[in-house]
């Protein structure tokens, strides 16, 4: 080819690239890119919206509490359907600018298991690379189906996960390059397994022992040359090399039950966690709490249920059928991670090798704000945390200093999804139904306060300069309406 051809190639090349609208970033799993909740590139997003303002398109799905994900120019989302006995497992694809419905793939759900409000059995968000899409259901397992077309490629069968307090499965997938990583923490058999995200075929599945119910996500964190999959878990947050499954690291500083995704920002993983009570409160309280019908302080088999008789067997030392005091925590609890609850939020560096927890950390705080639900979100050099009531705090993310004391945010009630970021602004969504806007800066400044009109209990996704909300039944794509007409013309 002669030069001047190749030339011409190249320019016109570029001439077509440069005429192609830029795309925004995805938001392809749970809070989006790496799990931080943080959209870095959206413009002009909405701080008004409701069920009739700034709606660009809406959708009945049927029940679900799963994240929406943004991947490839399609929003894509989980629900269940059916009667009970009959329900189905629904994967649903749209177009995430139009709502033009892209396809539907259904499952049988077969035999759900009861679990606790206000968690549903469309709980665990996808992931997707654009080209496939990965969903986790309890029943059936991991799937994997053609992002273009909703073909099922692949199955990989888990085992179903079983909580002492009844909670239900609500673990979701991520990818790492070519891999897809799922983590079940529950209180029978936990693990973290890496899957080839083409075939389904298992790479490595590493046992956690230590750990009780819990359902953060792994995070990426790269520290030097050093990439791993770091696990927030009871008692101990964990890196493994995401080649082999190998712990490669562990800080021994977290609590007993651990529902908080770490935020992460380069190599630095910041960690925010609430547990029931204090800590010398380990499990043994809560399951007396919340397990012991008849209130005679002890538990028997029947009060746990079939799936745990085997860990009950193991704690009741003296044969006698109970479960007393300390009891409890044998059958449940290993006796080298007998963490109790409390209230902190920390600053980790993430890499190293072994026992990190006093060369790594850079500072933790003994704190009343962090939720037990809701993931911290962290940008722009700050920690911003909210909970139950409405009552929100901002910490310095990089010494850890009171930014804002605890305030409420004009939103009273329960707060399951976590907070994310946008344009300037956070978005704080209340499972009443209401979703807080706020100025993100280093004093607490209320934009708008948005009425949905039904329960949420899903975290938003933020993508192509829209805000994605899903309901317990339906979902809404909202964006400032009057900003894009601007831009039209």
């Amino acid at each position: 080819m002669h030069r001047h051809s190749l030339t011409l190639l190249l320019t016109i090349a570029g001439l077509i690239t440069l005429s192609l609208p830029s795309r925004a970033a995805d938001w392809d799993q749970f809070r989006g890119p790496n799990a931080t909740g943080v959209s870095a590139d959206s413009k002009n997003l909405p701080v008004n919206f409701s069920t009739t303002e700034n709606v660009v398109w809406k959708k009945t799905l049927g029940t679900g509490i799963a994240c929406p994900i943004i991947s490839g120019g399609r929003c894509i989302e989980t629900a269940v359907t059916g009667k009970k006995g009959q329900e189905q497992f629904v994967i649903s694809a749209f177009d995430a600018l139009t709502g033009k419905d892209l396809w539907k793939t259904s499952f049988p759900a077969g035999k759900l298991p009861e679990i606790t409000w206000p968690n549903q059995h469309a709980s665990c968000t996808p992931c997707s690379d654009g080209e496939r899409v990965y969903v986790h259901f309890s029943t059936i397992g991991l799937l994997c189906l053609d992002a273009g077309n909703g073909k099922h490629l692949w199955t990989h069968k888990t085992p179903m996960p079983f909580y002492l307090l009844g909670w239900g499965a609500a673990n979701s997938p991520i990818l790492h390059e070519d891999k897809l990583f799922f983590c079940l923490d529950d209180d029978l058999d936990s693990y973290l397994v890496a899957l080839d995200k083409y075939s389904g075929k298992q790479k490595w599945l590493t046992k956690r022992p230590e750990m009780l119910g819990g359902y953060s996500v792994p995070v990426v964190v790269t520290s030097g040359k050093q990439t791993d999959i770091v696990m927030a878990g009871s008692g101990k947050l964990k890196g493994y090399n995401p080649e082999t499954g190998k712990v490669r690291w562990n800080c021994n500083s977290l609590l007993r039950t651990i529902m908080t995704t770490p935020a992460v920002v380069g190599d630095k993983i910041y960690v925010s966690v609430q547990s029931y009570g204090d800590t010398a409160r380990t499990l043994k309280f809560a399951l007396l709490q919340w397990r012991d019908t008849n209130q005679d302080k002890k538990l028997d088999k029947t009060e746990l249920g079939k799936a745990f008789w085997k860990k009950f067997d193991k704690g009741d030392a003296n044969k006698d059928g109970f479960l007393v005091g300390d009891e409890i925590d044998d059958a449940f609890q290993a006796k080298t991670n007998r963490v109790g609850g409390g209230n902190i939020i920390q600053m980790i560096r993430g890499g190293g090798t072994g026992d990190v927890t006093k060369t790594h950390m850079e500072w933790n705080l003994d704190t009343k704000a962090p939720s037990n639900i809701a993931s911290p979100l962290v940008v722009n050099d700050q920690l911003f945390v909210v909970k139950e009531g409405g009552i929100s705090a901002a910490f310095s993310a990089a010494d850890g200093k009171t930014q804002w004391p605890r305030r409420r945010i004009r939103n009273l009630g329960h707060y399951y999804a976590s907070p994310v970021y946008g344009d300037g602004k956070i978005y704080v969504t209340g499972e009443n139904g209401f979703i807080v806007v706020l100025q993100q800066g280093s004093k607490l400044k209320f934009l708008a306060k948005n009425d949905i009109g039904e329960s949420c209990v899903a975290t938003p996704a933020i993508a192509e300069n829209r805000i994605y909300v899903r309901t317990i039944n339906t979902l809404y794509c909202f964006a400032n309406k009057s900003a894009e007409q601007k831009n039209r013309k």
